[in-house]
């Protein structure tokens, strides 16, 4: 299929056909999500003009905001990821006992790997391999057809609990917590100045819909808590089964993952580069500085904002919801590369958290594997959204 300029530029908005400099964007534009969609648009034009191997228009899948999901779509999706967690475990007897399906070996997947693919230079790739591996075992094990949906944190900024995403219908992710109330602020203490989180709208467990009845067996790995130290700790290996918890709250998106928070991610100047970018995605103190106001970036908003066992570095994708917000992190990461794609392909820091303990420098010839899932990939075959191989998809 022949890509002409009119086949691209139906991709922008109504009333924007042709690209805008990112002076162009009003004050307005960029808080309301305009500017955001102008530029996810631009880069799926861009995207368009480079697809490889088996990947082309007429396979592409287009991974879209939730809501924007018919609700036949939404609870064929659901339903999808129930079966995945039905699915008896593929690890071998014994390895994680407190594995019991599919779902949980992914969670395990991502909770062995974590001091790895956190504050490192595999962190988007990583989880960009990570969500296609999601995807693929939702079609493989479940007959999901569709694309992974994301959630922009944007549109539910007056309070998450009212989102389509959380309201407890049978073509939703379940709902909030419980609420429990007279709960203190959660005092983060990271690499930079400790900060506060308000409590939000919940704080127990699912309570109505989808993954109410959720058994959460995985972790927790106290020697997480004080730093990504390994081995895993057996204790959370064996199973501790519990609710699946959850705090959405408004305060995490208004502060670190409103659409100006995204869209001045990707066009300040500064962050021309994979260094600035992914330090203020998910803040690098080594790199923005001790002082940075920084303390948390959209990355971690994103997390936040779900609360619960979504705020946990190793098991996170215990949440279904995590699958949604790291395909938002990761459809920032496109539109930010295809504002200059042949300079935004590369790769920046070390193969460990924060560099402890310290390790070599990572490029785009070094390999990651999601095993037994997904085989041993190079860096450079993970950049491109559109590669043929493992990726042929765009965000609309």
């Amino acid at each position: 299929m022949k890509l002409t300029t009119t086949f691209l530029l139906a991709f922008l908005p109504t009333g924007l056909s042709t690209p805008l400099a990112a002076a162009n964007f009003l004050q307005s534009a960029i808080d309301n999500g305009l500017a955001l969609k102008t530029l996810n648009s631009l880069a799926v034009a861009k995207a368009f003009t480079k697809f490889k191997g088996q990947c082309n228009p007429l396979k592409v899948k287009y991974r879209r905001e939730f809501r924007s999901l018919s609700k036949s779509e939404r609870r064929k999706f659901v339903k999808a990821v129930q079966c995945l967690q039905s699915k008896p475990s593929l690890l071998p007897p014994g390895l994680v006992p407190a594995s019991h399906s599919i779902y949980d070996d992914l969670i395990f997947a991502h909770a062995n790997r974590t001091g790895f693919v956190h504050q490192t230079a595999t962190f988007l790739l990583f989880h960009r391999y990570y969500l296609q591996t999601y995807e693929d075992a939702l079609e493989k094990y479940c007959g999901w057809k569709g694309a992974l949906p994301y959630w922009e944190w944007g549109l539910d900024i007056a309070g998450p609990h009212l989102s389509p995403l959380f309201d407890g219908s049978d073509a939703s992710l379940g709902s909030d917590g419980t609420y429990i109330p007279n709960r203190p602020p959660l005092v983060f203490n990271l690499t930079g100045p400790a900060f506060e989180v308000p409590p939000g709208t919940g704080g127990g467990c699912v309570h109505t819909g989808p993954f109410s009845d959720q058994v959460v067996r995985l972790g927790p790995f106290p020697s997480l808590a004080t730093g990504l130290n390994f081995p895993l700790d057996e204790s959370g290996l064996v199973g501790n089964p519990r609710c699946l918890d959850r705090d959405l709250n408004s305060y995490s998106i208004e502060k670190w993952a409103s659409f100006k928070n995204t869209t001045e991610l990707i066009l300040h100047p500064a962050h021309r580069t994979i260094k600035y970018f992914q330090a203020n995605a998910d803040p690098d103190f080594r790199v923005l500085g001790a002082d940075s106001p920084l303390v948390m970036g959209p990355h971690g908003g994103g997390h936040s904002a779900i609360g619960g066992i979504a705020r946990d570095p190793a098991i996170s994708p215990t949440d279904p919801a995590f699958w949604l917000t790291h395909a938002q992190l990761d459809r920032i990461y496109f539109i930010w590369q295809y504002q200059d794609f042949e300079n935004r392909n590369d790769v920046y820091g070390t193969n460990t958290w924060f560099n402890i303990p310290p390790s070599n420098n990572v490029t785009v010839e070094d390999s990651i594997d999601i095993e037994p899932f997904s085989p041993s990939r190079k860096l450079k075959d993970l950049v491109n959204t559109i590669s043929g191989a493992p990726f042929c998809y765009v965000y609309l």
